[in-house]
């Protein structure tokens, strides 16, 4: 039987997340149909795995081409990846809206508390099924702030006559956009950039566009949150690309020749991802982003593997 969300949420030792994975794993493996088909392609017995270290994770591309679902009843919602050219987009079943809510917001309070958020997240306004969206919506509609499209002059406006303190969440393109042209200086600001040239911009490193979004909008540090249409849950980092993770979500580096080899601290990799708020789809995803962990637990992100498709809004070189 799967536990509630709101166990999910409440974990907070790796005792307690274990523990939980164990359950999820346990009946996905058997009720989730395309990775029960992946661990028999595997040869893996799912009643044989006996720690979280040994479930293997599901190639991430399942989400575009199977139905990765386990609820018996119809999801309520279904969110979709941006897409660039042929790429087909992912498509994620979520089984209930309240969970994906409960989900984002237990993230967003346990690292930034009740802010504000001023959404500047154009490319994803302009199509349909972005989960992005849909979530600084819900802590729009709770904490206040709004969306901006292309209006930058009523967004500073808008930032300006806020006295709180506040986050201005952003593709990298507008805040590049909003840096070069208009040139603030944001005061009592928190800004976070979610990733995505999408063609609007020449591709660049990470660490220069920090340093171009500090030097045009007047902050020392630049944040980023890290989510995918595939996960119920946010990564966050409160800057120079250090990421932490909520403690019923979890990270390994895999060797990307060998990927059921773990990549020690510190030697780059594939992602893998545990996210437990996966809890009608698939919790164990092998992604397509590279990245290495820290000694502390914290992980960066170094961009795609090599010959992966493109994810849109999500591509940001390093």
């Amino acid at each position: 039987m799967l536990p509630e969300i709101k166990e999910i949420t409440s974990i907070n030792t790796r005792e307690e997340f274990e523990r939980v994975a164990m359950e999820v794993f346990r009946f996905q493996a058997r009720h989730c149909a395309p990775y029960a088909n992946y661990l028999e392609l595997l040869e893996v017995d799912g009643d044989a795995i006996k720690s979280v270290d040994e479930i293997p994770f599901m190639p991430i591309e399942f989400f575009k081409s199977h139905t990765v679902y386990c609820a018996e009843k119809e999801p309520e919602k279904i969110f979709t990846s941006s897409s660039t050219g042929s790429d087909t987009p992912s498509k994620h079943r979520v089984a209930q809206l309240a969970d994906y809510e409960e989900c984002f917001f237990a993230a967003f309070n346990r690292f930034y508390g009740e802010k504000p958020i001023y959404a500047l997240l154009p490319c994803y306004l302009e199509r349909e099924g972005s989960s992005l969206v849909y979530m600084a919506d819900r802590l729009i509609a709770r904490y206040g702030g709004g969306f901006y499209l292309n209006d930058y002059e009523r967004l500073i406006a808008d930032m300006a006559a806020d006295p709180r303190e506040k986050i201005l969440l952003g593709v990298s393109y507008a805040l590049w956009d909003l840096a070069e042209i208009y040139a603030p200086r944001l005061t009592n600001t928190i800004v976070m950039e979610t990733g995505g040239m999408k063609g609007r911009r020449e591709e660049i490193s990470k660490s220069r566009l920090h340093e171009i979004l500090c030097g045009g909008l007047g902050v020392e540090q630049i944040h980023s949150e890290y989510g995918m249409a595939e996960l119920m849950s946010q990564a966050y980092s409160y800057g120079r690309g250090v990421f932490m993770t909520p403690p019923w979500m979890s990270v390994r580096i895999r060797d990307i020749n060998d990927s059921f080899t773990t990549m020690p601290a510190g030697r780059s990799g594939g992602v893998d991802i545990i996210d437990l708020g996966n809890l009608y789809s698939c919790a164990f995803i092998e992604t397509q982003d590279m990245g290495k962990m820290l000694d502390d637990g914290r992980f960066e992100l170094s961009g795609r593997i090599d010959r992966s498709q493109i994810r849109g809004c999500n591509l940001l070189i390093q």
